[in-house]
């Protein structure tokens, strides 16, 4: 059996942002079809990850990262996978899998506030081009990542001479979906960060327009951010900041809202939208290629409403037509099927195929 060695260092420890719940959700998959080792860099990121033999490694920040394989090697993995490509390969005596999830940061610079300061900087200097990231992509056996729009969008900028994988997003299973001929309740939902690109602006605008409605914000948010989206909303009580939502809560308010709704600028694949369409729930998304590749050919019987991202007022309509109990039970049932065509054991069966054949690769050439 394959030896996998799974870098779940980007873990959070309370509740999951969306690398956290892609590491969360393959590596347990991946564990029923290979021997699976988690690198860890803090015991608290065991709160979420499956309960397999881990190894506590350096913090994928530390000043030893690019060194990182010397703590690995002794071990003699067959296959070590990240699930993000800043995962240091100096001196490696293992085939390395990188995954490159999105291009979004080339486009919209600002990185995440919580991390260090210098960080930060590095973030910056990293997509003022593209070499960087060759650099860091080429130094892997195989490139992974989520969808077909990243894989095509790294091809065309010539990200990488590495083979690159298709390793899918996927909703977790729901085994008791919502019943589609229930009357939602006037409850929006949005899951996600609340970065610039992600124009949240824009959902509170459409929101403005749907007296009676509430809006649930899931993740967790800094205070002088929540002040300021507060200040945007006609009536702030319809507002609801959870501040990070537990998986039981959030699937109780995906069982009874109206829709998930996203106006996001940019996606590497939008987890928390075919999250939603498995529990039968319809989502209002902006108008992005990985959306539509999401929702499949027919938009409107996936339960996916497609709109102009800066369009406040067409959110608000498509919210609107999800009143009619025929066309919301429609868009409920139509989500349902779509989701059901991802899976995360198709994706680790992806990504075990793809070890196998790297470590037979590397048997051979120690030969």
């Amino acid at each position: 059996m394959l030896k996998l060695f799974f870098d779940c260092r980007y873990t959070r420890t309370q509740v999951h942002d969306g690398i956290s719940r892609f590491t969360a959700s393959l590596v347990e998959a991946a564990a029923e079809q290979a021997d699976v080792t988690m690198l860890i860099s803090d015991p608290q990121q065991l709160n979420l990850l499956p309960a397999l033999p881990h190894l506590q490694i350096s913090s994928p920040t530390s000043a030893r990262e690019p060194w990182v394989a010397r703590q690995i090697n002794p071990h003699r993995p067959d296959v070590v996978f990240s699930p993000m490509q800043t995962m240091g390969g100096r001196g490696r005596n293992y085939p390395l899998i990188l995954t490159l999830h999105d291009l979004i940061y080339y486009a919209h610079r600002t990185p995440p506030r919580d991390l260090p300061a210098l960080v930060r900087l590095g973030w910056r200097a990293y997509h003022l081009s593209y070499l960087p990231q060759r650099l860091v992509l080429n130094q892997a056996d195989a490139v992974a990542t989520v969808s077909e729009t990243t894989r095509g969008l790294i091809r065309r900028h010539r990200l990488t001479r590495r083979p690159v994988e298709l390793i899918s997003n996927a909703p977790p299973a729901v085994e008791c979906p919502r019943e589609p001929g229930a009357a939602p309740t006037k409850e929006l939902i949005y899951m996600g960060s609340f970065m610039g690109y992600k124009n949240v602006e824009s959902v509170i605008a459409g929101l403005n327009r749907l007296p009676g409605y509430t809006l649930h914000l899931c993740s967790p948010i800094q205070a002088a951010r929540e002040a300021q989206l507060r200040t945007l909303a006609a009536d702030p009580e319809q507002l609801v900041f959870h501040h990070g939502i537990s998986d039981a809560d959030y699937r109780t308010l995906l069982r009874r809202a109206s829709a998930l709704v996203t106006l996001s600028q940019a996606e590497g694949y939008g987890l928390p939208v075919v999250e939603a369409m498995a529990h039968g729930t319809p989502c209002v998304v902006s108008d992005l290629p990985i959306f539509r590749e999401i929702g499949g050919a027919a938009m409107a019987e996936a339960g996916t409403q497609v709109v102009p991202g800066q369009d406040a007022e067409a959110l608000a309509q498509a919210v609107r037509r999800l009143q009619d109990p025929a066309t919301f039970a429609r868009a409920s049932i139509a989500a349902r099927a779509r989701s059901q065509e991802f899976s995360w054991a198709d994706s680790a069966s992806a990504l075990v195929a793809l070890g196998e054949r790297l470590a037979g690769h590397g048997r051979a050439a120690r030969r």
